[in-house]
């Protein structure tokens, strides 16, 4: 009895800053030869990332798993052998030496690619140097164009207690980080 193989995905280690060169020559492989008929999925999970430069927020994308490459594949034949002979890839991950990859769980994918969704459909994480102190100016809300200082911080929530002066009283407001540039 023939057992028929079927798609899984495995993950590829790379030299990390190098995932994107990976996609690419596997992408290239897929078209060029018979890979395609055995890969069908190449995902580098990434993340957004906003950063503040001159005031102005710019968003940039990162792999939030640096170093790894997600293949759907089918491993006949050598398949592996390929994968693994891809320039910049270090080998499977999970791979005994000289041994079959192993295959991630159905549940690990689903929370991997649920998370690029949720990466996706959000704006981002906020890699802002903000501190107890600091002076902001609000730039969303209500309140736009007041300057405010920073009470408390609280960055796993991406939130800030600040208290902003209007008619010679101070009020509290919490604000998320987009809705603040630092001054």
């Amino acid at each position: 009895m023939t057992e028929v193989a079927e798609k899984r995905f495995y993950v590829l280690r790379a030299v990390s800053g190098k995932e994107a060169k990976v996609r690419e020559q596997l992408e290239a492989e897929m078209k060029n030869t018979n890979l395609g008929q055995y890969v069908s999925q190449v995902i580098i999970p990434t993340e957004k990332v906003v950063t503040q430069r001159g005031g102005k927020k710019v968003i940039k994308e990162r792999p939030y798993l640096p170093g790894y490459v997600l293949v759907e594949a089918i491993l006949v034949g050598d398949v592996a052998h390929t994968l693994r002979n891809i320039p910049n890839v270090i080998g499977f991950l999970g791979a005994k030496r000289g041994g079959d990859p192993e295959p991630l769980k159905r549940s690990e994918v689903e929370r991997i690619l649920g998370r690029v969704d949720q990466m996706a459909d959000s704006e981002g994480i906020y890699d802002l140097e903000l501190f107890v102190g600091d002076v902001v100016r609000i730039i969303d809300g209500a309140f736009a164009n007041y300057e405010a200082t920073i009470e408390e911080v609280t960055p796993e929530k991406q939130k800030l207690r600040v208290m902003v002066k209007m008619f010679g009283r101070k009020t509290p407001l919490e604000l998320s980080y987009s809705q603040v540039v630092k001054e």
